[in-house]
This record gives C-alpha cells, structure tokens and sequence, in this order.
C-alpha cells in the first residue's frame, strides 16, 4: 500500500487544523478515534483528513469539507461533542483549532508507469 496526501479538491472547501498535544492518560482513545473516523465520513460534505504526530508529541490532524455547513454539523454532532467533552478532561493537555477557507489547491503524483 502507498502513502498518499489526500487530493487536492476544487476551491473553494473548508479546512479544520487541530493540533494537539496528549496526555499520558489514552484509555479509550483509540475507540474513539476510530468511532469517529466512522461517524464523520458519514458527513455527506466530509472530503477527507490528514493526521501526524511528532515524535515530540505535538499531533496535527486536517480536516476537509465541502463547506461551513458540513464542518458546523460535525461540530454539533452529539456523538463527537461527548468525545470533544472526554478530550478535554482525559486526553489533551492542550490543542488548538484553526478553520479556514482553501482557495486554492493543487497536487502532483510522480508516474511510475508500468514498464
């Protein structure tokens, strides 16, 4: 399996930039994390997200969609407030949250061919 970036989409989306760094305390959040993985592609608007973290700790996770409106649904979905609630008291010791519009994008694949 390759790594990938995901793609670039056509201007203009929607992009959240939530950095974080984690405390010691990550019971339970590997199930979380994938329950909303699950729950937020199920947002017709979703377009995608990024995650890395350092080996210093700082994490980066960048989200796609396709508008304000999907991003603000996300935001009041009642499962993901509970995990953003349990966030704030178990594992983060501090994140931050950046929203913006992306007017521009483009990417590039090297082709390999098949020869």
């Amino acid at each position: 399996m390759s790594i990938q970036p995901v793609p670039a989409f056509e201007p203009p989306y929607v992009m959240s930039v939530f950095t974080s760094v984690r405390t010691a305390d990550d019971s339970g959040y590997a199930e979380t994390l994938d329950r909303m993985t699950e729950l937020v592609g199920a947002n017709p608007g979703f377009l995608g997200y990024e995650s890395a973290r350092t080996p210093g700790g700082l994490g980066i996770t960048v989200g796609y969609f396709r508008d304000h409106e999907s991003l603000a649904a996300w935001r009041r979905d009642m499962e993901h407030q509970g995990a953003m609630k349990q966030g704030r008291a178990d594992w983060y010791e501090s994140y931050t949250l950046h929203v913006a519009t992306v007017e521009r994008s483009h990417g590039f694949v090297r082709d390999h061919g098949d020869s």
